[in-house]
């Protein structure tokens, strides 16, 4: 199993990018993110996700390991495969790809091409705890942490009441997010 490539970057395609190892060159299929990154003729070490099938050998390479992770996390969501996966990480960066799935942004998940609403409702059930939110040191960042942390408890009890995921992300986004938790479900329910 490649865990681990290092080589030259030889060419860079929409989806892709050629790294030559000992004079072998493989295809390496890398979010834009990550390949907006890349420069031809730089060196580079990239983190290696192997796709085998009876007719398919892919490889997916990310710049680190926490987005290999969270790509590996993406396709063993029910309706996610390779593909999808590394649309889903294209849609941004990765610290805005985790927050999308921590605050239950379907619409920009589903913004990935080849990602419908169930799938991107599932992405966000099933990921939205094990992503986790990045922290950061200014208050600013710490404070919005905070307040989607918030959203994400108000959106979980309305799911939990019978509201669908996107009414109940609807139904929260329209009141103050400076009130506490219970005070914003009860204001979402008595809206409805």
């Amino acid at each position: 199993m490649i865990a681990t490539l290092t080589g030259k970057i030889t060419e860079i395609h929409l989806g892709s990018a050629i790294l030559e190892v000992s004079g072998v060159g493989y295809e390496v299929l890398t979010p834009i993110d990550d390949l907006s990154q890349l420069t031809v003729g730089q060196e580079a070490k990239l983190q290696i996700y192997e796709h085998i099938r009876e007719n398919i050998y892919d490889l997916y390479g990310f710049l680190d390991n926490q987005s290999k992770m969270l790509f590996m996390k993406l396709i063993n969501v029910n309706g996610v495969g390779p593909k999808a996966g590394l649309n889903i990480l294209s849609i941004g960066s990765l610290p805005r790809v985790k927050e999308a799935i921590a605050s239950g942004d379907v619409k920009m998940i589903q913004s990935a091409p080849g990602v419908g609403k169930r799938v991107a409702e599932r992405v966000v059930i099933d990921l939205k705890d094990k992503v986790g939110l990045i922290s950061s040191v200014d208050e600013k960042s710490l404070l919005s942490s905070e307040d989607v942390l918030l959203q994400d408890e108000a959106v979980q009890a309305l799911v939990a009441l019978g509201y669908d995921l996107v009414d109940a992300t609807k139904a929260i986004d329209k009141i103050d997010k400076k009130l506490d938790v219970q005070e914003r479900i009860r204001l979402a329910l008595k809206s409805k």
